[in-house]
């Protein structure tokens, strides 16, 4: 993920900060500043935020090794001010592992919850719930009511909560996989509807803020599992780009901008000889047009160390890479020959025309409506 850095490693993953993340610092900064609080107790509210964090830091990694056990690996985890991303390199196959994977998240919040009521219990420091608040109270007993909200939120059933994936994966037990996304994503967007109705009605932002939220994710996942699905089972050589431009390490950048402003064509693999050795992105081009002007050397703008697919390989996996990667076009090469370009924008197309042609009905004519 772009603006992130990473902070450290637990269980062979790596834990990542994003940029936006420090926002959550700021507010509490200012919070306690408008609250009239001493530096102290802002320096206390600072510590509960990062043991919050911690606990979702560990509600992640108990969705990680979960997954691990199915064989699953997980490229990483991010913290973002609105809580974790474990980005898993798979959805498990099964409904019942990513009914363990979806649930095991909330289950080490009930963990750490149970434990630190226990530690109250145990030494006599439990107080009534009805004085606490995000600042004021024990430090214990507020971490571990915060872990209980983490648990009853992420088992909304709507994406991209937890409680989305658990819907889902019941929901597949009884249909296709497909079709059981588009009921959990419509039931999410209704309680998305829902949430926003009650922050209009009662003025809250944050209601309004996590309808917003529900929302797009569930859009999203829908969106990616109709994508997986379309991918399925076709090589990569059904949805390249065949016809392309290519750049030799010595040409200018003028050359690059002139190819694009003729045609399509964003980002240009570069050959020496036969051989790709790098590849000269659109926004890696902008930049160094700014910086050193036409007339410098392709080969002081590339990226050398880039992705590519062979032509044999499925979209699917491709379509992981594109991901990854985190750029918009990969080299197809066959037999160690450069063949073709996959892009994100000719992938998009091409789920859309094989979107299109699953309802064409078997006479090849279009279905019409009286």
């Amino acid at each position: 993920m772009k603006w992130s850095w990473k902070i450290g490693k637990i269980a062979g993953i790596d834990i990542f900060v994003h940029a936006t993340f420090f926002l959550i610092f700021a507010w509490v900064i200012l919070a306690y500043y408008l609250q009239g609080k001493s530096a102290v107790a802002t320096v206390l509210g600072l510590i509960f935020v990062s043991a919050l964090f911690a606990c979702i830091v560990f509600h992640e990694l108990g969705h990680a090794l979960t997954a691990r056990r199915f064989g699953i690996k997980t490229r990483d985890i991010t913290l973002l001010p609105i809580g974790g991303v474990a980005r898993l390199e798979r959805m498990p196959d099964e409904p019942v592992q990513e009914l363990w994977v979806a649930l095991a998240g909330p289950a080490v919040n009930v963990v750490i919850a149970a434990v630190l009521f226990a530690v109250l219990k145990a030494t006599h420091t439990l107080v009534p719930t009805n004085g606490l608040t995000m600042t004021n109270g024990p430090f214990l007993e507020r971490l571990a009511l915060v872990n209980v909200f983490l648990v009853l939120f992420n088992l909304i059933p709507a994406f991209p909560m937890d409680g989305g994936r658990v819907l889902r994966a019941v929901l597949a037990t009884r249909m296709e996989y497909s079709q059981a996304t588009a009921a959990a994503a419509s039931v999410g967007q209704m309680i998305a509807l829902g949430f926003g109705f009650l922050g209009l009605m009662a003025g809250n932002p944050f209601l309004i803020f996590i309808a917003f939220f529900v929302w797009i994710g569930a859009a999203e996942e829908a969106s990616m599992v109709q994508m997986k699905t379309a991918l399925g089972g076709i090589p990569v050589s059904r949805a390249m780009v065949t016809e392309f431009h290519v750049l030799n390490p010595a040409d200018k950048l003028g050359q690059a901008v002139e190819r694009i402003l003729a045609g399509s064509q964003h980002d240009f693999p570069v050959l020496y000889g036969d051989e790709v050795i790098g590849i000269l992105m659109r926004e890696d081009l902008v930049a160094a047009l700014q910086q050193r002007g036409p007339e410098s050397l392709v080969q002081d703008s590339m990226r050398r160390e880039f992705q590519q697919v062979e032509a044999s390989e499925m979209l699917e996996t491709a379509f992981r890479r594109l991901q990854d990667c985190n750029c918009r076009t990969l080299p197809v090469k066959k037999a160690g020959a450069l063949v073709g370009l996959l892009t994100a924008d000719n992938l998009g197309e091409f789920v859309m025309i094989q979107s299109a042609l699953q309802t064409v009905p078997p006479t090849g004519r279009p279905s019409q409506t009286p």
